[in-house]
């Protein structure tokens, strides 16, 4: 059964239009009484039959409806801003390893500067990512321009702070299993494609990051993120067994 998104606010509606109506209509060419799969995007899922299909919108009529629980352990992941080339690719991991947030940050040693505003395409990569692997929760977004400071600013209500040290870096621990999963709210900072500045690792530190390692081998900023995302998935789903 194919998948599509709706807007939570225009769930209510039950019409899709944009780029879901052009995806079933033009793409995929559904017809009308074909059953189709809606998520919003914050854990309802859908199964719907397509009542109906004009120029610009198709009309669903719901036949089920599903409310998935929220995770007890959350992982919100805290990127150094890096280059755009493989940028869609973590959004995409991010979505099926189930973060429950992703948030760019502007490093010392970013190479660009972070946009203030979230680009519609981001969203766009993070559905595309959800209806593929059929998560019903989408990761929040957001852009940190104002550097670490801003950081640790919104890291105050975290449960668990793990900063991913380079191995030029002194660090407390092994990121092992006993700090994956955990029940709560947890905060994983990873550096930009530069690395950090020792002057964000001491104010971390100070704020109460704990420092951790996952090898002493050089990884992309990409690997290092997907790295720590799918050790907190596979303990999670390690847990469900």
């Amino acid at each position: 059964m194919h998948t599509f998104y709706l807007e939570p606010e225009n769930w209510h509606t039950l019409t899709l239009t944009g780029n879901e109506f052009h995806h079933l209509s033009k793409v995929l060419r559904l017809k009308a009484g074909e059953e189709i799969s809606l998520l919003d995007g914050r854990g309802k899922e859908a199964i719907c039959r397509i009542s109906g299909i004009d120029k610009k919108e198709a009309k669903l009529t719901l036949l089920a409806e599903k409310m998935y629980p929220e995770e007890q352990s959350r992982i919100t992941l805290a990127l150094g801003w890096g280059k755009a080339a493989r940028r869609g690719f973590i959004l995409e991991k991010c979505v099926e390893l189930e973060a429950h947030a992703l948030w760019f940050w502007q490093a010392e040693r970013s190479q660009f500067p972070v946009p203030k505003d979230m680009k519609n395409s981001w969203q766009e990569q993070l559905i595309a990512g959800a209806k593929q692997c059929k998560n019903p929760y989408l990761p929040e977004i957001s852009a940190l321009s104002k550097g670490v400071k801003e950081l640790i600013e919104k890291s105050k209500d975290f449960e668990h702070k793990q900063l991913l040290v380079e191995s030029d870096y002194q660090h407390e621990a092994f990121l092992a299993e006993k700090d994956l999963g955990l029940k709560g709210d947890t905060l994983c900072v990873i550096g930009p494609e530069g690395g950090f500045s020792p002057k964000e690792v001491e104010l971390l530190v100070d704020a109460g990051f704990k420092t951790y390692t996952i090898g002493n081998r050089i990884l992309r900023w990409e690997t290092a993120a997907v790295m720590v995302l799918g050790l907190h998935w596979w303990n999670k789903q390690q847990k469900k067994q």
